[in-house]
């Protein structure tokens, strides 16, 4: 589970073995979130989208169970944040998102996360980290970091030098 920057573009990559470790890689995260911070998803349909949520919300020490909010479009848990947990799959485009108030989300005291994120990406004008999830194989993944304002590039520094724990 070695991490791999891309030298220059503050883009940094992992590569996951498990579920577990794509899961991990969420919790890691959770402590560099602050209110109003936007995460887009974006990979193939079994990429880990949902299990790195999982590992996201439980960094966030959000108790309840983590589902995919497909048919539901949107959830909403409670943590040291509020995580906002969005599935784009069904939606036209950015102008789905205007109808169901995520600018309101987008905005708040809490933390959107975007499954599916490159088919609303447009909506973001604003500061957000997108997440590229590719398969590699079986269980493995590759998970790219791009940071997009926001200080995301630094807090991407912090959660790349910070020691693992095994």
């Amino acid at each position: 589970m070695e991490p791999v920057a891309q030298e220059g573009t503050g883009v940094k990559r992992v590569v996951t073995r498990s579920e577990k470790e794509t899961e991990d890689w969420g919790s890691r995260l959770a402590p560099f979130l602050v209110p109003g911070d936007c995460i887009l998803l974006t990979g193939e349909l079994g990429a880990g989208k949902t299990c790195f949520v999982r590992g996201l919300a439980r960094g966030l020490g959000v108790e309840e169970r983590v589902t995919s909010p497909t048919f539901v479009l949107i959830r909403e848990y409670r943590g040291r944040l509020p995580l906002y947990h969005l599935d784009a799959y069904r939606l036209e485009g950015p102008g789905d998102l205007l109808m169901l108030g995520v600018e309101e989300l987008a905005e708040g005291e809490g933390v959107l996360v975007v499954e599916w994120g490159d088919r609303v990406r447009g909506f973001f004008r604003g500061d957000y980290l997108e997440v590229v999830m590719a398969i590699k194989g079986d269980s493995e993944r590759e998970l790219a970091f791009i940071p997009r304002g926001g200080g995301w590039e630094e807090r991407l520094r912090g959660l790349f030098d910070r020691p693992r724990k095994n």
